[in-house]
């Protein structure tokens, strides 16, 4: 081999090494870096963050609507309470005969008083459903309101009812002398007579026709043995000429308790219960109080 050939072999292999070079470059380049120069790691990261904020997207989505899922069924638990609020409202209105205008459960109360603007950012999330929320709330606190009022007047209602004397003091019996002017069984004069007598059966129930606290319990001149009760409000009542009490001073009774037994005690003809009802200390027609049942 001359030299001129070993220096153009030389050279061949010269030229194809830096082909080679170059071409391995070339690659190399190509698997690092894409069309927009961003290397492969870069985009594999963004793509990753990306999935990672879709994911999160949906997981909020999600709790949004596991939100308003549980709000909806609250404004359904909180209208469901208004509407039987509502008919406890009329009902007892009615139990009471209180004007419906007083305590109308109908319709929405009247409002007023100036505006006060919100705190900015404040329910901004979900606008309606909070509204409606504190729509339904103001609403139950002004039932609640309401039927607070309404209990106080039916209690003091039931208190005045149970107080005031109403109602037969016998189960059985007939009135067999009225309150006023009559003439004197035992003297056959004028006379007056202060209470109501029912005729009946030795040993009949007496009942007392209020609440109240036993006053007097023993024998009484021209009574017999008699049973006075004390109702407050400046009513009291007596119940006279009985077999038998069987209750004592001190005691206090319930409307409707038995308090006696019917005789014929004191200054009367036959078994009878001698019935009064005093006003202030005045003894005054018990008939007005046995008739009348609607106070």
């Amino acid at each position: 081999m001359n030299l001129t050939g070993l220096g153009a072999g030389l050279s061949v292999v010269v030229v194809a090494g830096v082909v080679l070079s170059i071409g391995f470059a070339a690659g190399s380049w190509n698997t690092s870096r894409t069309g927009s120069g961003v290397s492969s790691d870069e985009l594999q990261g963004l793509t990753g963050q990306l999935q990672a904020q879709r994911s999160s997207i949906d997981a909020i989505r999600q709790e949004n609507e596991d939100t308003l899922d549980a709000l909806s069924i609250r404004v359904a638990q909180m209208n469901a309470r208004m509407i039987r609020l509502d008919a406890l409202g009329r009902r007892l209105t009615d139990m009471a005969d209180i004007d419906d205008g007083e305590f109308d459960f109908d319709s929405d109360p009247a409002v007023g008083g100036p505006e006060e603007p919100m705190a900015a950012g404040s329910n901004v999330a979900i606008p309606e459903m909070l509204e409606a929320m504190n729509t339904l709330g103001a609403q139950l606190e002004n039932r609640e309101a309401q039927l607070d009022v309404l209990e106080g007047v039916l209690m003091n209602q039931n208190l005045k009812d149970r107080v005031y004397p109403q109602g037969r003091p016998v189960g059985a019996g007939w009135i067999s002398s009225y309150f006023g002017k009559r003439t004197d069984p035992f003297t056959g004069k004028a006379a007056n007579h202060t209470g109501v007598d029912f005729a009946g059966k030795m040993g009949a129930e007496i009942v007392a026709v209020a609440d109240g606290v036993v006053t007097w319990s023993s024998d009484r001149y021209g009574y017999g043995i008699m049973v006075e009760i004390n109702h407050g409000n400046g009513y009291a009542t007596r119940y006279a000429h009985n077999s038998e009490n069987l209750v004592s001073i001190g005691d206090e009774v319930k409307k409707g308790q038995i308090v006696a037994l019917m005789g014929e005690t004191g200054r009367a003809t036959g078994p009878n219960l001698h019935f009064e009802v005093l006003q202030n200390g005045s003894r005054v027609n018990p008939v007005k109080y046995i008739r009348d049942s609607s106070k």
